[in-house]
């Protein structure tokens, strides 16, 4: 092939791929932008959140065991064991693997008894306590399934998702089981969510960087580039000249 083909061919590709990839390159541009002038505190909601005190150990405070072997069984294992606050009292969280997948139990710190979940009046208290702000509430939705890109995806169900009006203006997600807030999203949160979908091209569960369309932009984008450099060298006058040299 002569060099004249190879230098048409190469820009036909260049010029093709160029157009397709600038699309997805200006989106990338989009994205990174936005994460560059944003503060990835207050999109995950940490400028919201209240001081929760540390929970208080009652006198009588029972020892674990007088739960643990009564309320679960042989084929449960322990995740975790952690004395938490649930609106100012303690309690004991216990979350371990069954062969139904992980979850939670509440027990009064107190006297060992089981504590129920929270329902939804509680899951408001518990969203207001962890607020550093007063706000009204102006939806509150129970969850019980979420699909891939939800703004709760891949965080313990079912939820409560209770919504609040100015000045916070933001959703706060309570689990029933857990028995705590798990996260907080706000509008800016979600707008960080769907710049991170564009930059991962994980347009099904958004946090795949594995995923073979992001895989196949990348290798075209490099030979966007090397093409290029390549048209750059053919048919640049420097080195034309070292050539006549």
């Amino acid at each position: 092939m002569t060099k004249r083909k190879i230098i048409q061919y190469t820009r036909k590709w260049h010029r093709y791929l160029g157009v397709v990839l600038g699309i997805q390159f200006l989106l990338w541009t989009l994205g990174g932008l936005y994460f560059s002038w944003t503060n990835i505190e207050e999109i995950r909601g940490e400028h919201l959140k209240g001081k929760l005190p540390f929970p208080q150990s009652p006198k009588s405070m029972v020892s674990p065991n007088v739960f643990l072997d009564s309320h679960f069984k042989s084929s449960d294992s322990l995740v975790s064991l952690e004395l938490i606050n649930i609106l100012d009292e303690p309690i004991y969280r216990v979350v371990y693997n069954s062969p139904l997948g992980k979850s939670a139990k509440l027990f009064h710190a107190s006297n060992g008894k089981p504590k129920a979940s929270l329902s939804e009046k509680e899951a408001i208290l518990v969203a207001m306590d962890g607020l550093n702000k007063p706000a009204g509430v102006t939806q509150v939705a129970y969850l019980t399934t979420t699909g891939k890109h939800h703004e709760y995806r891949g965080r313990p169900l079912p939820a409560y998702a209770i919504s609040f009006a100015e000045p916070v203006n933001t959703t706060v997600y309570v689990s029933k089981e857990h028995g705590d807030i798990q996260t907080f999203r706000s509008n800016a949160w979600r707008a960080f969510d769907f710049f991170w979908m564009l930059h991962t091209m994980d347009y099904e569960g958004r946090d795949n960087f594995n995923n073979y369309l992001l895989r196949g932009f990348a290798l075209f984008g490099l030979f966007t580039i090397l093409s290029g450099f390549s048209l750059y060298i053919f048919t640049s006058r420097i080195f034309r000249k070292k050539r006549h040299k």
